[in-house]
């Protein structure tokens, strides 16, 4: 039952904190500075999210196939590949790596 508890305590925050966000005065949200700070964290946070799902096993460092979808994916993107072949690129490699045995 705690971890209901925890569930809806969790829920309610993050309700709170996205409510909270319809109170920030206008002017802070035009500022050019909010909007470079804005992008960063956008970027960052999203370069975290890929780092730590392709390197990432558990609590242990893996190099796997993960890897190798990443590294084709990004050859892809800078040939300037449509998003769509970039997805399919880095499926692709990730199953043919792994039907090889790695990962």
């Amino acid at each position: 039952m705690a971890l209901w508890g925890w569930l809806l305590l969790a829920s309610a925050a993050a309700y709170a904190i996205k409510l909270a966000g319809y109170l920030v005065p206008a002017r802070w949200l035009e500022n050019e500075h909010m909007s470079r700070v804005a992008g960063t964290l956008t970027i960052g946070l999203l370069a975290s999210l890929t780092a730590m799902n392709t390197f990432s096993a558990g609590a242990a460092l893996a190099l796997d196939a993960r890897l190798g979808a990443l590294l084709a994916a990004a050859l892809a993107l800078w040939l300037r590949a449509p998003f769509l072949l970039v997805v399919v690129a880095g499926a692709l490699a990730a199953a043919l790596l792994r039907l090889a045995g790695i990962g």
